[in-house]
C-alpha cells in the first residue's frame, strides 16, 4: 500500500496549519461538523436538478460518538460522500475545498448556502488526533474508500466496505501531556458543550448518545443510568424565524440560553436585511450594568455567525465603544472569511453591517426615549455614563450622534430632562444653557453659585457624573446655545445698571481685595466682588477652561499632572460679614488675615474641596470664639 505525499508539500506547512492558524483546539469539531453539513447540502442541491433524486430531510443527520476505551472519536454524516478521486483532490491537497468549488458551480440556487470555503478546516483534526481516518461512499457509487493519515508523513487511500452513502471520520485522540488534556474531547459533556457553542444552528440534526438518569421501574427512590440518542443542536436559529411567530418570551429565553446576562433585557432588536449584504441580527439592550463593565477586563462585541456557524465569540468591530453595552449576535451569508474562519478580514461587508447596526441601535434608543420614557431612564441609569464617554472620546467625533440621547437632572423639573426639552422652554432673554457640578443633587442645590441664576428663573442642569463636564466641554453648544457653568465669570445675566454697580463696588473696595489677595498668596488668582451671591457671604469660582469640579476629578486620577483651576474668591459686599471685613481692614490687619483665611476655607468646604491645613482652620475658628 503506497503512502502518498500531500501535494501542498511540506511538514512545515501542515505544522503551521495545526499549530498557528487555530487558537483553540476545540475548533476542530466545529470544522468537521461544518464539512458534514456541507456534504448533506450537496445532496440537497443535486436533488433540485435531478428528478431521480429526492431529498427527504428526515433521512439526513450528523452523528458524534466517543469511544473512551479506545480513544476514538467518530463524526458520521449521511451526506454525498466522496470517491477515491475526490478524497485525493479534497483531502490530499491542503487548502483545496470541494465545498468552495461546488458553491461556485451552484451559485444562488434556492439560497441554501455552503459553509466550507477552505479545505484547511479538515486538518484541524490533527490538533487533537494522532491518526485521522476517513471512510466514505459516494452517492451513486458501489465502492467505498478509506483515506488515512498520521499527519505530515502523508496519506493512503484504499478500497473498503461501507453499507450506506456518506462519510465517517475517525480520530485517534492523542494521549494527554503535561500541557494538554486531550481526554476532554472524549467526554460526553464537553462534546455537547462544543456542539452547542459552535454548531447549535447547523440545519441538520447532530445526534449523540447521551447518558441520563431515571427512576428504576418499580422503585420509589432508586435511580439508574441509561443511554439514549438525543439531538444536541437547535437547528433552526431564532433569527431566521418570522418575527410575527416570536414572542417576548422567545427572545428572553434566547438571551438567557446564550448567557448574554442574568438580567431581563429592556429591549430586543430583531434585524433582517436582504439587500447589498444579507444578514440577520438579534440585539439586546440589557437592564443592568455587568459587574466588570467599566473595567479593562470587559470585552465588547457581538457573536458573529456565518450561515449559522459561530465564527467569533466577540466581534468588537460590530459595535462602537459608546454602544458597547449591547449584547447579541449577527449572522451573514456574505462575509469574507479568513483561512481559519476564526477571524474576519476587515472588509466592506463588515463595515457596512456595523454602520447599519449602529444606526438601528440609535433609532431604537430614540424610540425608547420618546415612547417609553420610564424604561429609557432605567437604561440611562445603567449606561448613560457610557453615552457621555462617547461624546467626549475621539475628540468629540460622535457628539452630534449622541447628544439627543443625553439626560441631566433639572433644577426646575426635579427630574431627568433632555437637552432639547431644556432649550425648548428657555425664556427669550436667556443666553446660555446653565449647569452646576457637584457630587450629589442635594449638594448642588445648596451651592451659593446657583442663587443668581435661580433667582432669574432660569433652569439649571445638575452634573453629578465625573464625565459630565468633560462631555459638555466637548459638546460646547446645543442648538446654538452655549453651555455655561454657574461658576463662570460672566453669566450673561447682568443688566447695564448691574454692571455699573459692580464696577463701582470693585473700585471702591480695590485696596481691601488686594490686601486679601496678598494674604492668600498663590492660593487664588484674584479676589473680587461677587455678581452671583445673594444670601451667602463667599464662594470660590474658576477662571478659565478648568473648573473646580474638573480639578477634583483630574486630581483623583492616577498619574495626574497636579492640574489646578484658576481660583477666584468672590465676596458678597451686601452681606453682614463684609462689614466686619472692612472694619478689620481699616483697624486690625491681623484680624483681616484671620477673617480672610476663614472665608477662603469656608468657600473650599462649600465647594467640597480639601482645606489645606485643618488644624490651622480649627485654631482660627477658636480665635473668633474667645
Amino acid at each position: 500500500m503506497e503512502t502518498k505525499q500531500f501535494q501542498a508539500e511540506s511538514k512545515r506547512l501542515l505544522d503551521m496549519m495545526i499549530h498557528s492558524i487555530y487558537t483553540q483546539k476545540e475548533i476542530f469539531l466545529r470544522e468537521l461538523i461544518s464539512n458534514a453539513s456541507d456534504a448533506i447540502d450537496k445532496i440537497y442541491y443535486k436533488a433540485l436538478t435531478d428528478e431521480n433524486l429526492s431529498f427527504d430531510k428526515e433521512r439526513y443527520y450528523i452523528n458524534v460518538a466517543a469511544d473512551k476505551k479506545n480513544r476514538l472519536l467518530k463524526i458520521t454524516d449521511t451526506g454525498i460522500g466522496m470517491t477515491a478521486e475526490e478524497l485525493e483532490n479534497n483531502l490530499g491537497t491542503i487548502a483545496k475545498s470541494g465545498s468552495l468549488a461546488f458553491k461556485t458551480e451552484n451559485e444562488s440556487k434556492d439560497g441554501h448556502e455552503i459553509i466550507g470555503q477552505f479545505g484547511v478546516g479538515f486538518y484541524a483534526a490533527f490538533m487533537v488526533a494522532d491518526v485521522v481516518t476517513v471512510i466514505s461512499k459516494a452517492l451513486g457509487s458501489d465502492q467505498a474508500y478509506k483515506w488515512e493519515s498520521n499527519g505530515a508523513e502523508g496519506y493512503t487511500i484504499t478500497p473498503c466496505e461501507k453499507d450506506t452513502v456518506g462519510t465517517e471520520i475517525i480520530l485517534k485522540i492523542k494521549e494527554n501531556t503535561e500541557e494538554e488534556n486531550y481526554d476532554e474531547f472524549l467526554e460526553e459533556y464537553r462534546l455537547k458543550s462544543i456542539i452547542k457553542k459552535y454548531s447549535d444552528f447547523i440545519r441538520y440534526p447532530i445526534k449523540m448518545d447521551v447518558t441520563s438518569r431515571r427512576l428504576k421501574e418499580g422503585s420509589e427512590n432508586e435511580y439508574e443510568d441509561f443511554v439514549e440518542e438525543q439531538v444536541i443542536n437547535s437547528m433552526v436559529p431564532i433569527w431566521r424565524k418570522n418575527k410575527k411567530e416570536l414572542t417576548d418570551e422567545d427572545y428572553q429565553n434566547f438571551y438567557s440560553e446564550k448567557r448574554y446576562g442574568f438580567d431581563k433585557p429592556i429591549k430586543h432588536i430583531h434585524i433582517s436585511v436582504d439587500g447589498a449584504i444579507r444578514y440577520n441580527a438579534i440585539l439586546y439592550i440589557p437592564e443592568k450594568t455587568p459587574f466588570d463593565f467599566y473595567s479593562p477586563e470587559y470585552e465588547k462585541g457581538l457573536e458573529l455567525y456565518s450561515n449559522g456557524v459561530l465564527i467569533m465569540n466577540k466581534c468588537a468591530d460590530l459595535l462602537p465603544d459608546y454602544f458597547s453595552f449591547v449584547k447579541g449576535m449577527v449572522d451573514s451569508e456574505d462575509l469574507s472569511l479568513n483561512i481559519s474562519r476564526e477571524m474576519l478580514q476587515h472588509d466592506r461587508q463588515l463595515k457596512l453591517i456595523a454602520k447599519n447596526i449602529n444606526k438601528k441601535i440609535k433609532s431604537e434608543l430614540q424610540g425608547l426615549l420618546k415612547n417609553e420614557r420610564e424604561k429609557y431612564e432605567e437604561f440611562y441609569q445603567s449606561f448613560g455614563r457610557q453615552l457621555k464617554f462617547g461624546v467626549y472620546s475621539d475628540y468629540g467625533m460622535h457628539k452630534e450622534e449622541l447628544q439627543d440621547l443625553l439626560l441631566f437632572y433639572s433644577s426646575k423639573e426635579k427630574k431627568m430632562v433632555t437637552l432639547d426639552e431644556y432649550v425648548s422652554r428657555m425664556p427669550e432673554d436667556q443666553k446660555y444653557i446653565y449647569y452646576a457640578s457637584g457630587e450629589t443633587i442635594e449638594r448642588i442645590e445648596k451651592l451659593p453659585q446657583t442663587e443668581v441664576v435661580a433667582d432669574k428663573g432660569y433652569e439649571i442642569l445638575y452634573f453629578t457624573d465625573d464625565i459630565d463636564e468633560f462631555a459638555i466641554k466637548m459638546l460646547m453648544a446645543f442648538k446654538e446655545k452655549e453651555f455655561k457653568s454657574v461658576s463662570s465669570g460672566d453669566l450673561g445675566i447682568d443688566s447695564d445698571e448691574d454692571k455699573n454697580n459692580n464696577e463701582s463696588e470693585e473700585n471702591e473696595n480695590k485696596e481691601l481685595f488686594e490686601a486679601m489677595k496678598k494674604i492668600l498668596s498663590d492660593k487664588v488668582k484674584d479676589v473680587r466682588v461677587s455678581k452671583r451671591l445673594k444670601s451667602h457671604p463667599v464662594c470660590i469660582t474658576a477662571d478659565g477652561e478648568i473648573t473646580l469640579e474638573m480639578e477634583k476629578i483630574l486630581k483623583s486620577m492616577p498619574g495626574n499632572q497636579d492640574v489646578k483651576a484658576d481660583r477666584i474668591l468672590e465676596i458678597n459686599v451686601h452681606h453682614d460679614v463684609f462689614a466686619s471685613l472692612k472694619h478689620a481692614f481699616e483697624k486690625d490687619q491681623e484680624k483681616l488675615a484671620l477673617y480672610t483665611n476663614l472665608l477662603y476655607n469656608q468657600a473650599l468646604l462649600i465647594e467640597g474641596l480639601k482645606v489645606p491645613d485643618p488644624v490651622e482652620f480649627t485654631n482660627d475658628i477658636c480665635k473668633i470664639m474667645v
